[in-house]
């Protein structure tokens, strides 16, 4: 908004009954008293110019250029309307609109100044006490210099309804330019009032409260342009040209927080947030002294000065961080941007006091929401390149771990990883960020974070497999991290983290499986020596099971859910890896051999049962299946053989014939009871297959995974 311009006396007008002589003033002289002739223009010169100094910024020198100009081109009006005489088409008719100021036109022509024929006499410009109107506003005192103007254009108007000035258009004029003059010096001294105010000095409530009375004042003058449009008694605006005022200052103190420093040389967020430390306590400091000190005196000429400077404020702070906005550059300074906007300027305690609130009904956003909602969009692409560029770092800080060999640590009973803590600490900590600033950029940033963990998670199973670090403890470490993941995020984020389930259960399998297939590697070679004549002579069965619980030990420190459900595993293994052998065996067993087998076989069911029991395994189901084909093998009352083999069908649904015709090739039974043996097993198996459709039993997997080979043996039982 254009700064209200200098304003001067325009030429000197006499009384019509006073003989009209050219004088040539001296400038920057003033009346020594009230019965001197008539002001000279210096004395206009001096008071105008120190009010428009104050109101515009500008030095002497400018003023009295533009003062200069702004003469020449009035006169040069002025005279050209002369033959016509309207003054309702007269240039110093105040018709901008509020918030717009005109340049003020100026009587001073190089120095020289001629008299009016036809001019108001020294009274006229004087009060009581012998000062002239623009003595009064120099001093300030604005009601009485606004009473004598009034008087003067009540004059005005009467000399003009009786036709005083038809001979003479150009005195009409001349004293009308004088008029307008000291109106807009008095609007000039108006806006510098306003422009101190809230200065380091300050105004006194005597003279704002004298401000709110002119201006009501002049409401009351001049409530409606006259209906023919004459310039005389038109509405000034004044209440309009305090507003513009009071912007115009809000716009001017908000600019000079961090003037010193350039936005582009704000570096980083915390340079930024400086900035708009200081312009938040400025705009707190100048709205509380608004609150308390300057709407009080306002208050009692009944000016609403708390509202015009609360949205000036508002206004000028969205302007300035709108300007910040176009020149932030990376994550933190948008979010130092949007934080300051939501969290800062928004809160209910931003102006330090209870009782004032920046109420932010009647206000409009500080940021238009199309401007909001760039800013949320940029911040969020580039949020997502950082979250990427986070679980990097993680995955970097976990390769390093590795490289180094070092066992991990076991907290609270389990092996612990960085790894849970690491993601939950940066999904937490920018999720709760977001939300600080909007519900909406809550979700796009639990969005994007579900996004990059459910990229990261096979990037890190992929990293770790193929890593040297591959071990019980490492993988124990990594389930645990991996379960953490999956119960933690889900319970705080369930609609948006739930498709990362299926790749951290993808993972935590893949690292179950490979932590059975070490074992799987350690202990395979011993099943070979099961099942043979050696077996029956020595305890082979002790060594693996040694090994067996051994490794068991690895599974303490695994989490509860998982840890047990590796341990039915690992029982589930050892019992079917166990039938295996027993179904292909390397040696033939007859007579004798065969009845100690199968007590060999009983010992070692039970030894296997109570192993697994001690160490806590849950898979009960597994304990009948070494017995039975035992009972199988060593019943001497083979019509009994029928009711074993009922037993194990039932136990165990997922049987197959073959498995079957394996058993009791082993047994060595006569062509017709195996025939009647393997009918009823059929029938058996149909009933099963039927009874378990549904395939609920379908966990309880343990001859499916079994193979037999068709030996010559086994075809001649089936014969």
């Amino acid at each position: 908004m254009p700064s209200p311009q200098a304003v001067t006396s325009g030429p000197e007008l006499h009384s019509p009954k006073e003989p009209v002589e050219p004088q040539t003033p001296a400038r920057g002289t003033r009346r020594a008293s009230s019965g001197d002739a008539w002001p000279s223009l210096g004395t206009f010169w001096w008071a105008f110019s120190r009010t428009s100094q104050r109101a515009s910024g500008r030095t002497p020198e400018e003023e009295l250029g533009l003062l200069r100009r702004s003469s020449r081109r009035f006169l040069l009006q002025s005279l050209r309307r002369a033959p016509d005489a309207s003054p309702a088409a007269h240039p110093c008719q105040d018709t901008t609109a509020p918030g717009h100021s005109s340049e003020v036109p100026s009587t001073v022509m190089d120095g020289v100044s001629q008299q009016s024929p036809t001019g108001m006499g020294p009274e006229e410009l004087e009060t009581e006490a012998g000062r002239s109107v623009a003595d009064l506003i120099a001093e300030r005192q604005l009601l009485a210099a606004f009473k004598q103007l009034q008087r003067l254009e009540a004059r005005l108007a009467a000399e003009k309804a009786s036709h005083t000035f038809e001979q003479d258009p150009t005195g009409f004029a001349r004293r009308a330019m004088d008029l307008c003059l000291h109106y807009d010096g008095l609007a000039a001294e108006i806006a510098a009032v306003v422009q101190e105010t809230l200065g380091p000095d300050g105004v006194d409530a005597a003279t704002l409260a004298e401000l709110a009375q002119v201006v009501r004042a002049e409401e009351e003058a001049h409530p409606t342009p006259p209906a023919d449009g004459d310039f005389l008694g038109t509405p000034r605006r004044w209440r309009g040209h305090w507003e513009d005022a009071v912007r115009r200052s809000a716009q001017r103190r908000v600019q000079q927080a961090g003037a010193g420093e350039a936005p582009r040389a704000a570096h980083g967020a915390s340079g930024l947030a400086r900035l708009l430390a200081e312009l938040g306590g400025l705009i707190r400091r100048d709205l509380q002294k608004v609150q308390l000190e300057v709407q009080p005196a306002y208050a009692a000429a009944g000016f609403p000065a708390w509202e015009a400077y609360l949205r000036a404020y508002h206004s000028a702070a969205a302007q300035r961080l709108l300007e910040l906005a176009r020149h932030a550059r990376g994550c933190e300074q948008l979010y130092t941007l949007l934080d300051w906007a939501a969290n800062v300027y928004g809160s209910p305690n931003f102006l330090g006091a209870p009782d004032l609130t920046l109420s932010t009904e009647p206000l409009p956003a500080l940021l238009a929401p199309e401007v909001w909602a760039r800013l949320e969009s940029d911040y969020a692409s580039l949020l997502e390149t950082k979250i990427v560029s986070c679980f990097d770092r993680i995955l970097q800080e976990e390769q390093s771990r590795w490289a180094a060999a070092k066992a991990p640590d076991i907290l609270q009973g389990r092996y612990h990883t960085p790894l849970s803590i690491d993601v939950h600490m940066l999904v937490a900590e920018h999720v709760k960020a977001a939300g600080a600033i909007s519900a909406e950029l809550e979700a796009t940033t639990s969005r994007i974070c579900a996004r990059a963990l459910g990229l990261f998670v096979p990037r890190f199973e992929k990293a770790f497999l193929e890593s040297e670090a591959v071990n019980a403890p490492h993988l124990g470490a990594n389930i645990n991290a991996c379960e953490e993941l999956r119960t933690c995020l889900l319970a705080r984020f369930p609609g948006t983290f739930v498709e990362l389930e299926k790749p951290l259960v993808a993972a935590t399998c893949i690292f179950q499986k490979r932590l059975l297939q070490g074992l799987q590697c350690d202990v395979q070679p011993l099943f070979r020596t099961l099942c043979t004549k050696i077996w029956l002579t020595q305890d082979t069965l002790q060594p693996l099971m040694d090994k067996v619980v051994a490794f068991t030990r690895h599974l303490e420190h695994v989490a509860p859910p998982l840890g047990q459900e590796t341990l039915q595993e690992v029982h589930r293994y050892v019992v079917r890896e166990y039938l295996a052998q027993a179904l292909r065996p390397r040696e033939r067993f007859q007579g004798d051999e065969r009845k100690a087998g199968s007590q060999k076989m009983g010992l070692d069911a039970q030894a296997i049962s109570n192993t697994f029991q001690g160490l806590g395994s849950e898979a009960t189901w597994l304990g009948q299946a070494i017995p039975c084909v035992a009972d199988i093998l060593g019943e001497t009352y083979k019509d009994d053989i029928q009711l074993h083999l009922e037993k194990l069908i039932r136990s165990y649904p997922d049987i197959r014939q073959d498995h079957v015709l394996a058993i009791l090739t082993l047994r060595r039974l006569g062509r017709r009871r195996n025939r009647r043996l393997l009918q009823h097993a059929q029938d058996l198996l149909k009933a099963a297959a039927t009874a378990d459709g549904s395939g609920t039993s379908g966990r309880r997997v343990l001859f499916e995974e079994i193979e037999v080979s068709t030996s010559v043996d086994m075809l001649i039982t089936c014969i």
